[in-house]
């Protein structure tokens, strides 16, 4: 029998953006409800999924909600919202 040796990598699976886009559209919509007017951002930074709802006319007052998510389990990290 032969022995293996050496450190085992881990190997985390990432999450897809579309199950990110999911996650932050969920919450988002329990504190803005319709968020049809907003451009939504999705950056992946060493610190997570960036997913940022920015008002997408000049007809919309204040801003959205924005997040980092972690990429492999899908928490919200931070939340802020912009009203």
């Amino acid at each position: 029998m032969m022995a293996i040796q050496g450190a085992q990598q881990s190997t985390k699976q990432q999450m897809r953006c579309d199950e990110i886009l999911r996650i932050a559209q969920l919450d988002a919509e329990t504190a803005y409800h319709d968020l049809s007017n907003y451009r939504i951002t999705m950056l992946l930074e060493p610190d997570g999924w960036h997913v940022d709802y920015e008002p997408a006319g000049d007809y919309v007052a204040g801003g959205g909600p924005h997040y980092v998510i972690d990429p492999t389990t899908g928490s919200i990290l931070s939340k802020r919202y912009e009203q």
